[in-house]
């Protein structure tokens, strides 16, 4: 029976990471430049610290939305929520460094995961890229078109 494929049969090992001081215009010109939707950001001692997804980018550039207020018996409610999405929005919008608008929460994957597993976990968590890592070293990243191309030819 052969052995199941692992991340490291799709996973690009050679990543194109930003810093986190780079201007969000550089960062997207990179991400341009290179036809690629997002980055691993990584310190300067090569840790991965966030992720820069080119939607971050057009976050930085949408129209706010303004939180949600009900008024009630002369009382003005701002829908929590709202509020928090707003701040967050306003934060990206004001960006002007790639540590101002990157993501900071999102999923990693070691190398010798299945491919099931990543399959889930981008499905999942609704996810476009997977930074793969050996510990704390980024050793790769996957987009999803990877997997896909990668079941596509093995079908």
């Amino acid at each position: 029976m052969p052995e199941p494929e692992t991340v490291s049969t799709v996973m690009s090992a050679s990543v194109i990471t930003l810093r986190p001081d780079q201007t969000v215009e550089e960062a997207a010109d990179v991400l341009a430049a290179r036809g690629i939707g997002a980055a691993p950001v990584t310190d300067a001692d090569g840790k991965l610290v966030g992720l820069l997804r080119d939607e971050d980018l057009i976050v930085s550039e949408a129209r706010l939305h303004v939180p949600t207020v009900i008024t009630f018996l002369g009382a003005d409610f701002v829908w929590p929520s709202s509020l928090h999405h707003f701040e967050h929005e306003l934060k990206k919008a004001a960006g002007s460094t790639v540590a101002d608008v990157m993501s900071t929460e999102f999923p990693t994957i070691a190398p010798d995961a299945g491919l099931e597993e990543l399959a889930t976990l981008m499905h999942e968590r609704d996810v476009t890229h997977v930074p793969v890592v050996d510990g704390d070293k980024l050793v790769g990243i996957v987009a999803r078109g990877d997997l896909v191309r990668f079941l596509s030819r093995t079908t």
